[in-house]
């Protein structure tokens, strides 16, 4: 069975095409808009073994906060329907990454119950073209989107580049994690019999 899933979503703000297949090869295709954005997503693709193709019209005229957001909200849908009733799955991902000096902390629980928590703070206003501020407004929308409990911390870090690229990659670790199925586990991860 191919976890896979295609989302379509327009707006007067964006218009997006996405789609996911979770056990893939790390292929990624991204045009955002953003070129920064389109790198971050390249990376969580890859070190995630997710194929990801993402292509987003957003009103970046205004500024880029639509764009990532929606495609935050979008990412996520796929996700929770690509994993479909979860039955098989770990649930649980967690992961530390490196990245030079940039070390960040990535766990995840596919509960069904959506919360972010961010301990992550930048020292500029911008990576390129992506304001720092939109990481949050990304996760934020995909944890919620997914239903998925996600909690990310930067524990070090100086560049700002490294801390947000860390943190992307630390994500796709721990879903990759999280995502895979187990052999084990016969049905869903849960006292309570669902997620």
């Amino acid at each position: 069975m191919e976890r896979t899933a295609q989302i379509n979503r327009k707006t007067k703000e964006t218009d997006i095409c996405l789609t996911l297949q979770l056990d893939g090869a790390g292929k990624c295709q991204a045009d955002t808009g953003i070129g920064f954005f389109d790198h971050m997503l390249d990376g969580f693709a890859r070190h995630g073994f997710f194929d990801l193709k993402c292509m987003v019209k957003g009103d970046l005229g205004v500024d880029g906060h639509h764009t990532v957001e929606d495609t935050g909200i979008v990412l996520g849908q796929a996700i929770r329907q690509a994993v479909g009733d979860k039955k098989g799955m770990n649930r649980y991902g967690y992961f530390i990454l490196p990245m030079d000096e940039a070390l960040a902390l990535c766990a995840i629980d596919f509960s069904g119950r959506p919360y972010l928590n961010f301990e992550c703070q930048f020292t500029a206003s911008r990576v390129g073209y992506l304001d720092t501020e939109l990481v949050r407004e990304f996760f934020y929308a995909v944890s919620y989107s997914a239903g998925m409990n996600l909690h990310l911390k930067l524990l070090s870090g100086s560049n700002n580049h490294h801390m947000i690229e860390a943190l992307f990659k630390a994500f796709a670790k721990a879903l990759d994690q999280a995502t895979s199925l187990n052999p084990r586990i016969q049905d869903v991860l849960s006292t309570k019999g669902s997620l």
